[in-house]
């Protein structure tokens, strides 16, 4: 017998067997986990969001005092002509 006719088997074996007795209260419980679940992933995206404003908001503002597209000054003076 191959490894997949095993496995086609055994799993035939288990459903055919008793199935297990499943708790009353199963589905609200699955619908209020669900649900949970769902509020954690809303308000993970809400901040990921927030943080990505605020890091652009934070990058406007230091390019705005910054001015990194200015050229530095001069460290060195400059020529002196006409003398």
């Amino acid at each position: 017998m191959s490894l997949p006719d095993r496995k086609q088997d055994e799993v035939r074996r288990m459903l055919e067997g008793a199935h297990p007795p499943v708790p009353a209260d199963l589905g609200p419980h699955a619908a209020e986990r669900g649900a949970r679940l769902l509020r954690r992933r809303m308000l993970a995206r809400r901040l990921m969001w927030v943080l990505l404003a605020s890091a652009v908001v934070a990058f406007v503002v230091w390019a705005a005092v910054e001015q990194p597209w200015v050229a530095p000054p001069s460290e060195i003076a400059p020529p002196l002509e006409g003398w």
